[in-house]
């Protein structure tokens, strides 16, 4: 066999191993959290070495981000399916739907979700492209409807706009399922959720 022929085989051997680990990881992380992800454990299950793992992923933190790129794709899914039945609700409405679709898959998958922001940057490092454009792709969800809401405004104020609705719908959710917000039940999320909504596309808001 000559070196060309054994390269794509090595090539699909670590893609294989690379789909492999990242779905390994999304279980573990998805039963236990973030912090019982092992090297050495996932090695074991895998079928490989350790440095089988540091071959096709720099280090751990790499390999969450491949998983947490996974759920991006996973919660901008279920976002886009859930305001594709009100495609005909007014933007706010539409809003509404998108964020209680985002609360339902943080219920759903508390611990997948919360690894998506509890996931360690290296601090002389740049958080990679595609993870930021993943969470672009996410945001830009919201950005139509707000748009439409506000037509006058230009894009990036509309981005600004988004990232704070963004960022409120997600200290409601953190919080409301970690039961920090006092007297407030989980039934009452959604409650909360409409009124920050509302209270951000309502006439005069700008």
């Amino acid at each position: 066999m000559t070196g060309s022929e054994t390269r794509p085989a090595t090539a699909d051997r670590r893609a294989a191993l690379r789909a492999r680990l990242i779905e390994l990881a999304t279980a573990r992380i998805a039963a236990e959290g973030l912090g019982a992800l092992k090297a050495r454990s996932l090695a074991a299950e895998a079928g490989c070495s350790v440095g089988a793992i540091y071959n096709v992923f720099g280090d751990l933190d790499d390999l969450v981000l491949a998983v947490n790129g996974e759920t991006f794709r996973a919660l901008g899914a279920q976002v886009t399916a859930a305001v594709a039945k009100h495609a005909e609700a007014d933007p706010a409405e539409r809003m509404i739907v998108m964020s209680e679709a985002y609360l339902a898959y943080a219920t759903e998958n508390p611990l997948l979700w919360r690894a998506l922001f509890d996931v360690n940057m290296r601090v002389d490092g740049d958080v990679p492209e595609w993870y930021l454009a993943a969470l672009d792709r996410l945001l830009a969800i919201i950005d139509a409807p707000l748009a439409e809401v506000f037509p006058d405004l230009p894009p990036e104020e509309i981005r600004v706009r988004t990232r704070a609705l963004f960022s409120s719908i997600h200290g409601i959710t953190l919080l409301g399922l970690e039961r920090r917000i006092s007297a407030v039940g989980q039934d009452r999320l959604s409650d909360m959720i409409r009124y920050i909504i509302t209270s951000a596309t309502r006439p005069g808001a700008t």
